[in-house]
């Protein structure tokens, strides 16, 4: 009975969590499959290869510190908030490595997917092991929900901001900001469990988590936004080029799209999917170079044509 109703805790809420996230992306959703992909590795992959760097840094402190009280201190609030930190960030930067990895939202989405993942296994393991009575239960269910599990959410978001941010900026940029990201991730881990870690700093750790995720939704919100300018200002060329007509423009970058009546309603999906797509291989063509500019160059020719054809037949 415990561990199914702990699963269950564990699994609903963080799913929920990722969901709003990812329906939140209105402008250029990224496909629902990988944005699981990245939640499974923080709630499998992840948890593993972090538990195997603590584990192996513990171990290496013991020799140097006797006292069991000091070493759990010490990985709670150092170990745990670097290991944990890269651990869930090597995935996004494979992330970032793809092509079709556009820009700051993406980076958010699939960073906050792996966090809640890795935020689920780790509640499920809390529920299950400190549930020593129904009121103990219940305290940890709300306290992890609502702010730890966040935490996991906010800070490997932060990171993936930082990544989309920086990938099609200059050099200097794309070398610097990840480690930017890096560090404020593990600044928010390290702040977080500094203060759940003593009675006395509990509440001002649950201010500074407060904070931080209105941050995040600030910061979230800003970069759908930044979306939406890339798309009237790269599909406003093609209206003036003849391809897109002016009375939909407006359409595509707002969510007004969604809405029929604007368009022959048995294209207007792919026409969104397809204009969206446009306009940000425009912009990641303009600041690519060598193979990659060629391949967006590429896709660019191809949407256009699709487009054409798309509007012509209906």
């Amino acid at each position: 009975m415990l561990i199914t109703a702990s699963f269950l805790a564990a699994i609903i809420p963080m799913i929920t969590y990722l969901l709003i996230i990812w329906r939140t992306d209105r402008y250029d959703r990224e496909p629902l499959s990988l944005v699981l992909i990245n939640y499974f590795y923080g709630a499998v992959g992840a948890i593993i290869i972090a538990v195997a760097g603590s584990g192996f840094i513990s171990t290496v402190i013991s020799f140097l510190i006797s006292n069991k009280q000091t070493i759990d201190r010490i990985d709670t609030i150092l170990v745990a908030p670097v290991v944990e930190e890269i651990t869930k960030g090597f995935f996004l930067f494979l992330m970032v490595s793809g092509r079709k990895f556009d820009n700051m939202t993406d980076g958010i989405v699939y960073g906050g997917a792996i966090g809640l993942g890795f935020g689920m296994t780790e509640n499920f393991f809390y529920f299950v092991g400190y549930g020593h009575t129904f009121a103990d239960w219940l305290g940890i269910v709300i306290i992890r929900t609502l702010f730890s599990g966040v935490m996991h959410c906010v800070s490997t978001g932060t990171l993936g901001a930082f990544l989309g941010y920086s990938k099609f900026k200059s050099q200097f940029i794309k070398i610097t900001f990840p480690f930017y990201g890096l560090g404020i991730a593990i600044f928010i881990h390290f702040l977080w469990n500094f203060s759940v870690s003593f009675e006395s700093t509990t509440i001002p750790g649950f201010l500074f988590i407060i904070f931080t995720i209105a941050v995040f939704i600030t910061v979230f919100s800003i970069s759908l936004l930044g979306e939406r300018k890339i798309i009237f200002r790269e599909l406003l060329a093609e209206t003036e080029a003849g391809l897109i007509p002016r009375e939909h423009l407006l359409f595509l970058n707002s969510n007004k799209r969604n809405k029929p009546g604007w368009i022959d309603e048995s294209i207007r999906k792919l026409y969104i999917r397809a204009a969206t797509t446009l306009a940000f291989r425009k912009m990641q063509a303009r600041n690519s170079s060598g193979v990659s500019k060629n391949y967006y160059e590429q896709d660019i020719a191809h949407y256009r044509n699709f487009i054409r054809e798309l509007l012509s037949n209906a």
